[in-house]
């Protein structure tokens, strides 16, 4: 089922559902540095197998750099299509479970800490998310994107590092092989995170890289798996 929250093409969420009353909802938030090259299709798998596994599997697409997305318009469109699920999702409201999860990838990372912010989850999870902004564009990753997306005096208001505490549980999830968004984005934010009062669970897995975490039949998956609620 696609449910539209908006008129543009990509203010969509698509619902995977279990076979049964779910035991709570997740959306899932697709990464690729903001990018309108990739889409909510990189999380396909994911969402089949966790609605094989009884959770309301949301693949939320959105507004990104080159399809009318940076700032505001990306963050707005996450906040729209989380805003847009729970009154939505009928089998959500059937089974009277007020569970929702956000898990995201990479960019997606940034954006489900971003949401957790916000209040619009129970619980959040981040696969080698990009959790500062700030210390993206010093490393001028994927081609100094951040500074695509927005402005330095932005990060105070988009930055999940900036934004602690989140006061949500929240798993971080990182291979220490990561070439790509490196792992000490997620241990220098674990550290941060916990002073701030936060619980957090952080797991970082040696020899894994950035892509593993879409692989559902990966180890990266399995640490999602185990932890969620």
């Amino acid at each position: 089922m696609i449910l539209r929250y908006g008129s543009h093409a990509s203010q969509v969420v698509e619902l995977f559902e279990p076979a049964g009353a779910p035991r709570g909802a997740v959306v899932v938030i697709h990464g690729g540095f903001w990018r309108a090259a990739y889409d909510r299709h990189l999380m396909d798998d994911l969402c089949r197998d966790l609605a094989g596994r009884g959770w309301a599997a949301w693949n939320l697409e959105y507004r990104r750099l080159g399809d009318g997305g940076g700032w505001p318009t990306t963050f707005e469109d996450v906040e729209a299509g989380m805003r847009s699920i729970p009154a939505s999702n009928n089998l959500l409201q059937a089974s009277n479970n007020l569970l929702l999860v956000a898990i995201g990838h990479s960019a997606g990372g940034q954006l489900a800490l971003w949401a957790a912010a916000r209040s619009l989850v129970t619980h959040v999870v981040s696969q080698a998310g990009v959790t500062d902004l700030a210390e993206a564009a010093r490393l001028r990753l994927s081609r100094s994107v951040v500074a695509e997306l927005l402005a330095p005096e932005a990060y105070q208001l988009a930055s999940p590092i900036e934004l602690l505490p989140l006061g949500v549980p929240q798993l971080l999830v990182h291979g220490d092989d990561d070439d790509t968004v490196p792992a000490a984005f997620s241990t220098t934010y674990h550290v941060a995170a916990v002073a701030a009062g936060d619980r957090v669970d952080l797991v970082t897995l040696p020899g894994v890289g950035h892509y593993e975490h879409l692989d559902p039949s990966s180890a990266a998956w399995r640490a999602v798996i185990d932890w969620l609620p």
